[in-house]
């Protein structure tokens, strides 16, 4: 209930007043049945302003941590993404990549829409990355299409690190829909993962315009933060394990 309460009275008023974004392709998102938004991810901004200006509810895996944070702050920003309807996903050990896919699965086996960022995490610098492939095991063992989608604007409106967003023009243009049919019972074999992942990746990059780096975001961030001497900072939520 608190969900759509912060889409239609709330937050989602609020957002399209201040950004007034502009909405390219809505058509492509199904009105019914399981779905994968996929998108680039540049902004804390990005997963508010999307499901802001779509019909139907989505939902995003969202990191452990949000939800065992100490103190009172810690139990109001739990009790925030609960009430939003948003999951829990534990990153740590060798099983957070299943355990990222078993809860998306979830979602999609009820009919709904997910959303998901490939790179696993925000690009620190406005470019986007390559994607981890728990995308494409989930669009397949689901049997779900896959929908591009690019936020446009949301890196400069709200970069890494600025906690208050500055208003500035932002775009979100949604793709055709991806169908990968034609790949089914093969969720095993790591080449086509890889493919199906790429082909996403490059729908986002068509709709995006951004300039395309061959490599994790979180690894080229790691190695960045190393060399500069600063101690690396947390990942950002929802991050799609499995590479």
């Amino acid at each position: 209930m608190f969900y759509y309460v912060l889409k239609y009275v709330l937050l989602g008023p609020l957002l399209r007043l201040l950004f007034r974004p502009r909405i390219e392709g809505l058509d492509h998102v199904p009105s019914s049945g399981a779905a994968i938004i996929a998108g680039n991810h540049l902004s804390f901004s990005d997963h508010f302003l999307m499901p802001a200006i779509l019909k139907r509810r989505v939902t995003f895996l969202a990191k452990a941590e949000y939800f065992t944070g100490p103190g009172i702050k810690g139990r109001l920003t739990a009790a925030f993404f609960r009430s939003i309807g948003q999951i829990p996903v534990d990153r740590s050990g060798k099983e957070a990549g299943q355990a990222a896919i078993r809860e998306g699965l979830g979602v999609l086996g009820k009919d709904e829409l997910l959303g998901i960022y490939p790179e696993g995490t925000r690009s620190h610098d406005g470019r986007l990355y390559k994607g981890k492939v728990g995308v494409a095991v989930m669009a397949l063992r689901a049997q779900a299409p896959v929908v591009p989608c690019a936020m446009i604007g949301t890196f400069e409106a709200q970069p890494p690190g600025r906690k208050i967003p500055r208003i500035h023009p932002v775009t979100i243009r949604f793709g055709a829909p991806l169908d990968f049919s034609r790949y089914a019972g093969m969720e095993n074999q790591k080449a086509v993962l890889r493919a199906i992942t790429d082909e996403i990746m490059y729908a986002i990059l068509t709709l995006s315009e951004q300039e395309y780096v061959d490599r994790y975001a979180a690894v080229v961030k790691s190695e960045e933060e190393q060399a500069s001497g600063r101690p690396e900072r947390a990942r950002n939520f929802p991050r799609i394990p499995l590479s």
